[in-house]
């Protein structure tokens, strides 16, 4: 069942991972278009900072889930790198899985809620001239963060039934940078 849950996860996250990937190629374009329009032609967009605000926020939530599984998170791991492996494996696992996960399904639950009120409401942008709706970036940001809490358990199940290996047995630890005392 664990490997189950483990396995779930994980898809998810690279799932929304390639979703993220994907909105960095939306903000490229969307910029290119907007600098041609602007510079070029003369005819600025309405919808460029939306985008650009929208694809940004989104592509980052997305990606969170898929950076944890990957460890790509920054670690200031100073003391915990001269902690015991079970100890490590301990602190980890209460961070992800007692506080962490609860704050991020917490926040995905306000999000998912915020994103069902922005539907029954028509809900737009009123900053900007284009008005965009917005309930498909709240809906993101819930999905995403709904992600990142599943991603947490994972982490948190995962730290606890198998220990972080010594930093210094890791080979990617040549492209880490590290401060010695």
């Amino acid at each position: 069942m664990k490997r189950l849950f483990l396995a779930v996860a994980d898809g998810i996250s690279a799932s929304l991972g390639y979703a993220a990937q994907a909105m960095v190629l939306i903000l490229i374009v969307s910029m290119l278009y907007e600098v041609l329009a602007r510079y070029v032609f003369g005819a600025p967009t309405e919808w460029a900072f939306d985008i650009a605000y929208m694809s940004t926020g989104i592509l980052f939530v997305l990606g969170a889930a898929q950076a944890l599984r990957e460890d790509a998170h920054v670690r200031i791991d100073f003391l915990a790198s001269k902690m015991p492996a079970r100890l490590r494996g301990m602190i980890d696992g209460i961070a992800f899985l007692v506080i962490l996960c609860p704050i991020f399904g917490k926040l995905s639950a306000i999000a998912g809620e915020r994103a069902l009120r922005a539907y029954v409401t028509s809900e737009v942008e009123h900053v900007s001239p284009w008005a965009p709706l917005m309930w498909p970036f709240y809906t993101a940001l819930a999905v995403g963060l709904g992600a990142l809490a599943l991603q947490l358990a994972a982490e948190g199940l995962r730290a606890f039934l198998t220990p972080p290996k010594d930093p210094s047995a890791d080979p990617r630890a040549a492209d880490t940078f590290k401060i010695e005392a």
